[in-house]
């Protein structure tokens, strides 16, 4: 193969890091699943032994109370740990890069890599690759992956799906044809559930169906998507794997849809702080600091405002991009206004040299707005220096331990933010 790409995707992502951060659930059937009374009360992962437990197919996506009925009384249900996934996906990533320079992650547990230019450190045999990736995150991290491996990012996803959990494939142009094109068309990666009807009617059920269509008749009716298509069932695409670099990152952000209307404002900052602590983590993860904290807030109606503040200096901190937050909520939502989403994000972000180089003399402004935003600071003010400390010190415990490992007091009176999201 003139190129050798590789998808490496962790088995039942989910569940396996909770399984493999709490040896009681080892082994034991497990559903990851938001609040049964929650409006985010739907399955997001569910671990094989569950899956051969069940009565019937469970999915992510499915309902928690209709899962529950296929489910047996012994499956344990799991509320959702965001930081601790983001946390087992970094550290893939990281074993991942010890085989290849070249990696892209497709989601929090699906990352590309191209093993054509290293292929010769390990005898020029993708498949002691693989098992040398498949050995290497089992015995650091825990969990189990599936690697698929082609010529192209379509062949090693279709691959990586063949076998499951804990496979490994290889599609060659050869096997492709032979394994591949007998599939139904829906099976190959990029043709979604509203073009399997369209390729149907023009009597194309299959990938090598639609590897042999005729070119002309194919993009007069799927237009520029019928390139695309055609390419894919051949195998034959070009994409290459785009390597993530941090200076790419251009903000971070959180936000979740509360299980409730929420119109007490302690309520409200208390949302904020773990948002504001989320944010905060991945921000100093990444190596960035921020000078613009940014408010998102969603009413019942379903109107949506988001607000903007520059800070005088760029920060990391957590209270520092909280207290901002808060600031904003107080200035742009009124006291008793229901709301029914909060966001966090910070932009604007640089390297810690740069910040140390952007810190400036304090205007009067300047005071009076740092005063008014450490209203809602801890009290007393603990110096810069220490609260960046306490930060990191926080960091290295949840990194070991999990994402609820230690908390600020405050966050003690709020439940985890499950289901929140990027923005």
């Amino acid at each position: 193969m003139d190129r050798i790409i590789a998808l490496t995707d962790a088995n039942s992502f989910f569940a396996s890091c909770l399984q493999a951060a709490d040896p009681k659930l080892k082994g034991r059937p497990v559903v990851v699943a938001g609040d049964p009374t929650a409006r985010r009360g739907v399955i997001l992962a569910v671990s094989y032994e569950a899956r051969r437990l069940a009565l019937g197919p469970v999915r992510a996506g499915m309902p928690l109370g209709q899962a529950r009925r296929l489910l047996p009384p012994e499956v344990v249900i799991c509320a959702p740990d965001h930081q601790l996934f983001t946390n087992y996906s970094d550290r893939m990533a990281a074993v991942l890069e010890r085989f290849s320079p070249i990696n892209e992650r497709a989601s929090i547990d699906e990352v590309y890599s191209d093993w054509t230019g290293c292929a010769h450190l390990f005898g020029n045999d993708p498949i002691c690759m693989a098992r040398l990736v498949k050995e290497a995150i089992r015995s650091d991290i825990g969990i189990t992956v599936s690697v698929g491996i082609g010529r192209s990012k379509v062949t090693a996803k279709v691959a990586a799906e063949l076998q499951k959990p804990d496979g490994l494939t290889l599609l060659t142009p050869e096997s492709w044809r032979e394994r591949v094109y007998p599939l139904p068309v829906g099976d190959l990666f990029g043709v979604g559930p509203k073009t399997v009807p369209k390729l149907q009617r023009m009597g194309i059920y299959t990938v090598g169906e639609l590897a042999e269509a005729e070119a002309a008749r194919l993009n007069r009716i799927m237009g520029i998507y019928g390139p695309h298509l055609r390419a894919a069932a051949r195998g034959e695409d070009q994409e290459p794997v785009r390597q993530h670099l941090p200076e790419e990152t251009k903000s971070v952000s959180n936000s979740t849809t509360l299980p409730r209307d929420v119109a007490g404002r302690r309520d409200q900052r208390l949302v904020l702080l773990e948002l504001s602590d989320q944010v905060g983590r991945r921000l100093r993860a990444l190596g960035f600091a921020a000078r613009t904290v940014t408010l998102q807030v969603r009413y019942p109606s379903f109107e949506t405002i988001i607000r903007s503040r520059t800070l005088s200096a760029p920060s990391e901190l957590t209270d520092v991009i909280h207290a901002t937050a808060c600031q904003l909520l107080d200035e742009h939502v009124p006291a008793g206004q229901a709301v029914r989403l909060l966001g966090v994000g910070v932009h604007n972000l640089s390297r810690p040299g740069a910040v140390a180089e952007t810190r400036t003399q304090l205007t009067l402004f300047d005071l009076e707005q740092r005063a008014e935003s450490q209203a809602h600071a801890p009290k007393p003010v603990v110096p810069e220096a220490k609260r960046r400390t306490v930060d990191q010190v926080m960091d290295q415990i949840r990194e070991r331990f999990g994402g609820r490992a230690i908390m600020r007091s405050s966050q003690l009176e709020h439940p985890p933010v499950d289901g929140a999201k990027h923005w």
